[in-house]
């Protein structure tokens, strides 16, 4: 055969082979897309659960195996608001992702799916969605329900013959610490309180919202507020003053960690200013006062003393502007978190949550402190969580940061109400 015809036969062959190859790819590609999984990024707020909703999300991986759920938390010391812009800056984005309210919605929307099909949202309690409900649109899924107030220590209470029930004002509030001040060294304490200052979020957020929300009726209306009045400045003042007055010092460089888990888990202190998501905290370092706790309100001279805040701390939101498969199983997810048995289970009995959802035996609630909320509810004994109405970042970066000025002795009261309400009216401008 000569050099001619060996080349024509070549090519012949390699034309031959070429639809085979393709075939051959084209099977490949697709053998390797059904491989494929379909990641799903989580940024969200609260540490105290994270631990348990990452098994949480394995189980559902098991489940799905198609679906890849990626976790990242960021909260407790941390400004969660700031790291989450960060992330959409840096263009890594979340398919999941937290609002607070009705001022994150209108910050976020551009990047908020309404979720209105979905099961779960049918099954939320009246009234939990009306901070995430625009135009007739639902951009939030609540985490659950949760309180705060001050978190006791019944059996000193109980030694130092105070009747946590009988603190229904300020007044009484106030007559309570003196005298577990008056018993620190038969009480074993090293302070009665401890205030963690430096946790602008303890105060600037839930300690002002248990003197504003009895200024606002609801979130909406907080955020619908041009200015705000402080009409229980002097109850606010002196809540602080209690706080501060009586608790280990400095309480400018006290933290969530060391005022939860080595003051009170500790038993040095005997009330500190926190909510039932600190339990876990309590029990993992003492587990024995951990059953032995509750709520007393923080009660604001001059307005109510006998209730506490009771809300939804956070909402899950889903990014629109993700592939659609992407916001298809990131919808999936949430839905099944809070509706399938194996999702029900965990939100009761691992995050211990109080559900904010229809379908939830809630005698398994374990816990005194989501007991005591489920029984200041029952009486009617609660505030509404308006500081998520607060103008972004007023709060924490504002109110938070005067009161730690305030506490520093270099800000006087007045000065802080005259410079925290301009700051407000500013921002609402």
């Amino acid at each position: 055969m000569n050099s001619k015809k060996s080349i024509a036969l070549l090519v012949a062959l390699i034309v031959m082979c070429i639809p085979a190859l393709w075939a051959g790819g084209a099977q490949e590609a697709e053998e390797a897309g059904t491989d494929e999984k379909v990641k799903v990024d989580i940024f969200q707020f609260k540490v105290e659960f994270k631990d348990q909703f990452t098994e949480l999300a394995n189980e559902y991986m098991q489940e799905n195996p198609n679906v890849d759920l990626s976790i990242k938390t960021v909260g407790g010391g941390d400004d969660y608001g700031a790291a989450l812009r960060s992330r959409f800056a840096s263009g890594e984005e979340p398919a999941i992702f937290n609002v607070g309210g009705p001022q994150d919605v209108a910050d976020w929307l551009q990047f908020l799916a309404p979720l209105n099909e979905l099961e779960v949202t049918e099954k939320a309690f009246d009234g939990v969605l009306g901070g995430v409900t625009m135009d007739g649109n639902v951009y939030g899924l609540p985490y659950n329900q949760e309180g705060y107030g001050l978190i006791y220590n019944k059996e000193m209470l109980s030694q130092a013959g105070i009747d946590p029930a009988g603190i229904t004002s300020f007044a009484k509030l106030e007559g309570a610490v003196k005298k577990l001040d008056s018993m620190k060294d038969e009480l074993g304490l090293e302070a009665v309180i401890a205030f963690p200052a430096k946790e602008t979020w303890v105060t600037g957020l839930h300690l002002s919202n248990a003197v504003l929300s009895q200024e606002f009726d609801n979130v909406n209306e907080a955020f619908n507020a041009d200015s705000v009045e402080y009409k229980y400045s002097r109850g606010f003042q002196k809540l602080v003053d209690l706080q501060n007055d009586y608790s280990v010092q400095p309480t400018l460089s006290l933290d969530y960690s060391q005022q939860v888990e080595q003051l009170f888990a500790g038993e040095k202190v005997a009330l500190i200013q926190q909510g039932n998501w600190a339990y876990g905290s309590i029990a993992g370092v003492n587990s024995d006062l951990a059953g032995k706790i509750g709520f007393i309100p923080l009660s604001v001279e001059g307005g109510v003393g006998d209730s506490i805040p009771v809300g939804v701390p956070m909402y899950w939101g889903v990014n629109k502007q993700l592939e659609e498969d992407v916001v298809a199983e990131a919808k999936k997810f949430l839905n099944w978190m809070y509706t399938s048995e194996t999702g029900k289970r965990y939100v009761l009995e691992e995050f211990k949550f109080i559900p904010a959802y229809e379908g939830y035996d809630v005698s398994k609630v374990s816990d005194p402190l989501a007991r005591d909320i489920l029984d200041f509810s029952a009486r009617g004994k609660t505030l509404p969580w308006v500081f998520m109405g607060y103008p972004t970042g007023w709060g924490q970066n504002v109110l938070g940061i005067d009161i730690q000025k305030y506490v520093a002795d270099k800000m006087s009261w007045e000065e802080l109400i005259a410079h925290t309400t301009e700051e407000w009216e500013s921002a609402r401008q």
